[in-house]
């Protein structure tokens, strides 16, 4: 970089697949960005491997989806397997819900993908300014911009930009919140750990029941692509810097297995666990692992920063494009800060599930039984059963406006699709999913006529969806981007609008108003 000043409207820091993300998504609505991330390139690791279904649908509104797909495990490995070693039968399973076969709520299928293979995919989504190996060193906020001062970490060379926005996606040592001096709150640190990528021939005892994890009593294991590798993932040892990792995988696939692996890559790692205690300082704005750092078991914490620019960036584009005022960017702490807690309460509440079965294994084996028996595991219809958590997010704030007149009738019984039950104490269990066109909500996935889904009727525009569309194309005038789309009277009938309501969905697919009648 020069060392010129360049102005810039929104600067986005760190290059994972939240901060590739947001860049996409600010593409799409003609939004000049800056992506600079520390790193000389993309992640080598698998890292993050779950994309949920809520993410699948974002990126299928980038154009994404099918070449995600393409590169992911067959959907046969969205399942956890529980095992004494990897050599051994399951002693329990749990499918992961929305991965592992369709679910009606969704026109997408979450899949199990490396991260290593996600970020090239969101890489190619946008044609604008990226700088890898650029550090951001300092900032500080104007009247109507952020300075931020860039360290070109190759040839020592400094540059200011000047952004109307800043997001802050540069992780969980962020950066950006330790210079702006957010805290945050939750356990914090909950231990060392250590991922090894290898190689090795497992097939004899995995080709037969696919995983996208197997966890046992010497660490967890996972396939890392479809054409191969494999990685390991445990508490790091104490001497972990003398650590001899290949003996260390090898002797943990278990005494019986006689395989040596061949190891590529050792990353250690902290596993977080905090929400920050702000997302937005002035026109600065946290979001993915600098906004809150979600244990990975349960696959929630990169899909939960997804989730959160897709939240962001329709409405940072609002406002630089001069139809919102700044005010609405208030609304996304307001939105995102409850998701993040209940997502980091299910990820803890997993982490502890896991312990829980291991534990009980190991009662059992103590106990005499033979080791073919399974335990039983009543838990395990909800493990990585999350849909209420992924789909039934309920906003509340100023973007959302709930006084739509009466509440929808609730359907026929016989059509459960929709109803207006409120499921915001189910996202706390992270389980059940029950679809609503309640203000606030994701908008149900619904097939409209011509073979779309509801939801791909959003995008960069706002959304309103009747049976009568002609009658509010003549009615309807706004500052905002907007299309009007029809809504079957079937459908209509079922989310309770009548012959003259409508919905209006947001740019992220959440409903913002309901109206039975005329505006």
């Amino acid at each position: 970089m020069s060392g010129a000043d360049a102005e810039v409207a929104v600067l986005i820091v760190g290059g994972g697949p939240v901060g590739l993300t947001a860049r996409a998504l600010l593409a799409r609505w003609g939004v000049p960005t800056l992506l600079v991330e520390k790193h000389a390139e993309l992640s080598p690791f698998p890292r993050s491997r779950l994309v949920n279904v809520r993410s699948m649908e974002i990126f299928r509104q980038l154009g994404l989806a099918a070449r995600i797909t393409a590169a992911a495990f067959a959907p046969e490995y969205g399942r956890a397997r529980f095992r004494d070693t990897l050599y051994d039968r399951d002693f329990a399973s749990a499918a992961m819900v929305g991965v592992d076969a369709p679910v009606p709520e969704s026109p997408e299928l979450g899949v199990l993908t490396s991260q290593d293979r996600l970020e090239p995919a969101l890489l190619c989504a946008a044609d604008t300014p990226l700088r890898f190996g650029v550090e951001l060193t300092a900032l500080a906020e104007e009247r109507d911009g952020v300075v931020a001062v860039l360290l070109d970490r190759r040839s020592g060379a400094r540059a200011r930009v000047r952004a109307r926005y800043v997001i802050a996606a540069d992780g969980a040592h962020s950066t950006v919140r330790e210079r702006l001096g957010i805290d945050t709150t939750g356990p914090g640190a909950m231990g060392d750990f250590t991922t090894v990528v290898f190689d090795a021939d497992l097939g004899r005892w995995s080709a037969r029941q696919p995983a996208g994890v197997y966890f046992t009593a010497h660490g967890s294991f996972g396939p890392v692509h479809p054409e191969g590798g494999w990685l390991w993932f445990g508490p790091t040892p104490g001497d972990g810097a003398r650590t001899d990792w290949s003996g260390l995988v090898s002797r943990a696939l278990g005494p019986g297995a006689d395989v040596r692996a061949d190891v590529r890559r050792v990353q250690q790692w902290v596993m977080h666990a905090f929400v920050a205690d702000r997302f937005r300082h002035g026109r600065i704005l946290l979001a993915g692992d600098a906004a809150h750092a979600i244990p990975p078991i349960g696959g929630l914490g990169m899909n939960t920063g997804i989730a959160d620019v897709h939240n962001l960036c329709w409405k940072l584009a609002g406002v630089l494009r001069g139809w919102a005022g700044p005010g609405l960017l208030d609304t996304y702490a307001a939105e995102r800060v409850p998701v993040a807690h209940r997502t980091l309460r299910q990820a803890v509440a997993n982490a502890r599930l896991m312990v829980q079965v291991q534990e009980r294994r190991r009662e059992q084996l103590r106990g005499g039984a033979p080791e073919r028996d399974r335990i039983e595991l009543p838990w395990s219809e909800r493990y990585f059963a999350q849909l209420g958590l992924v789909l039934g997010a309920a906003y509340r704030s100023a973007a959302v406006l709930d006084g739509g007149g009466t509440r929808p009738e609730p359907p026929h019984p016989e059509r459960e699709t929709v109803t207006d039950r409120d499921t915001d104490t189910d996202a706390d269990a992270g389980t059940d999913y029950v679809p609503t066109p309640r203000p606030g909500h994701r908008m149900p996935h619904l097939w409209l006529a011509d073979g779309r889904s509801t939801l791909d009727a959003c995008g960069e525009w706002f959304t309103l969806l009747t049976s009568d569309p002609a009658r509010w194309e003549h009615e309807t005038a706004t500052p905002w981007p907007l299309r009007i789309e029809p809504l079957p009277a079937e459908h209509a009938d079922l989310c309770g609008l009548g012959p003259h309501g409508a919905l209006l969905i947001r740019p992220d697919g959440h409903i913002g108003a309901l109206r039975h009648g005329m505006p």
